[in-house]
């Protein structure tokens, strides 16, 4: 499949995304990066179907990387000046190894075509499939990370404007913590320090995932930079002007005595981190098409049908009490139930249970509409998800699905009218 490269040769936006070719030419001009490699979108995808030679060009590709890797998303149309997508697209740290990589990359594709991620497309006039290229890298353990923008995003100084805490950066994207704040004059003049608040610390734990620790008490207002470590930052934003241009937004951590960039992006209205979470979750599973051919909506395709259709979903888990739809929220894609119960509630008060074979989400799929119900994990649930990308061509092109779907409707309309 050829679709994993080193992040130095990430070149075509098009199959890696901006974030997988923005690092390769970080790589490539000698910033500091950590080692990884990139990941291509159709091969991303051949990975979430969970082709096995996909899988296996993954584990070669990363082969040189020891754990513990970061896996980031790199969609083609993320980190854009007009839309970041900044808290939409997956980030996991901590995946242990490189045998977590499947189920990784598997939640990082799911994260693009998540109901969230598909209302912003919506909002922003980007409704289109996304392309989810992957970047694993080698993951830090930082001393201090945090966030820089290389002119004022708040009035347009010229000057850095840096916030930053302890332990990894998520503390600061994700506004765990009030870090401190810099500002800093392009050669290199400190115009301003101002302590945090910085009582938790995000860092790794030994079985894949992070977790919040308190700080010590006396490094709770203390400075996490030195005047040293603020000029190793300048000297980093005057590298990404020289290299990307000027207004950048750079994620940076100092590890091991060292400065890294962990991305860099145009300022965009929203400039902001992606979301982080824990290590991967790893699910046995079946062959969707094991699954699927339960379902009312499939009854009486053939065999090679319905492995065709098993074929285009995505495995997707969710923890108990997590919730899978939300009532309101444009939605993404359907779901196959494999495994686990969930509840049914429409305005807060619940009106079923759902368990394996059970399927949700096909009404709004039709009609571009929000979700009619919110659907949550009462224990831990394996689905299996068609995106709106896949669903409503295969309902097109297919007539008994097609029937079955109609039939499938009016019992629900008969039986709302009936109640």
């Amino acid at each position: 499949m050829n679709g994993a490269v080193p992040l130095s040769d990430a070149h075509d936006e098009s199959l890696y995304g901006a974030k997988a070719v923005g690092l390769g030419a970080a790589a490539r001009a000698g910033l500091p990066v950590p080692p990884g490699v990139a990941l291509a979108g159709p091969l991303t995808d051949a990975v979430a179907s969970g082709q096995d030679e996909a899988i296996v060009e993954v584990m070669e590709a990363a082969g040189f990387l020891a754990g513990p890797l970061a896996v980031r998303s790199s969609v083609v149309d993320e980190d854009g000046a007009a839309a970041s997508f900044a808290g939409q697209h997956l980030t996991l740290l901590n995946v242990p190894s490189r045998t977590d990589l499947n189920a990784a990359i598997r939640e990082v594709w799911w994260s693009a075509n998540s109901d969230s991620a598909i209302s912003y497309r919506k909002r922003v006039g980007l409704f289109e499939r996304p392309s989810v290229g992957v970047v694993v890298q080698a993951l830090l353990d930082p001393d201090v990370a945090g966030v820089m923008f290389t002119q004022n995003p708040m009035n347009g100084a010229d000057e850095r404007v840096i916030e930053a805490s302890w332990g990894l950066g998520e503390a600061v994207v994700a506004a765990r913590v009030i870090p401190d704040h810099f500002r800093v004059d392009r050669h290199g003049e400190i115009l301003e320090r101002t302590p945090g608040l910085k009582k938790v610390a995000i860092r790794a734990v030994a079985d894949g995932g992070t977790v919040e620790k308190d700080v010590e008490p006396q490094l709770v207002e203390t400075l996490c930079l030195d005047d040293q470590q603020v000029q190793l930052l300048n000297d980093l934003a005057t590298r990404c002007e020289e290299v990307y241009g000027p207004g950048r937004d750079i994620e940076w951590a100092y590890a091991d005595k060292q400065m890294y960039l962990l991305q860099c992006r145009a300022v965009t209205n929203r400039s902001a981190g992606g979301r982080s979470a824990g290590g991967s979750r790893v699910a046995a599973s079946e062959r969707p098409a094991e699954v699927i051919e339960q379902v009312p909506l499939f009854t009486g395709l053939r065999d090679g049908d319905i492995a065709q259709i098993g074929s285009m979903f995505k495995e997707r888990t969710f923890a108990a009490g997590e919730t899978i739809t939300k009532e309101g929220v444009g939605a993404a894609a359907f779901y196959v139930i494999e495994s686990g119960e969930a509840s049914v509630s429409i305005r807060g008060k619940q009106i079923a249970t759902l368990g394996r074979g059970d399927y949700f989400g096909e009404i709004a799929l039709i009609d571009e509409g929000s979700r009619s119900a919110t659907v949550a994990a009462a224990t831990d649930v394996v689905c299996h998800g068609l995106t709106f990308w896949e669903f409503r061509p295969l309902v097109q092109t297919n007539p008994t699905i097609s029937w079955n779907l109609l039939q499938t409707l009016a019992k629900r309309l008969r039986s709302a009218q009936d109640s």
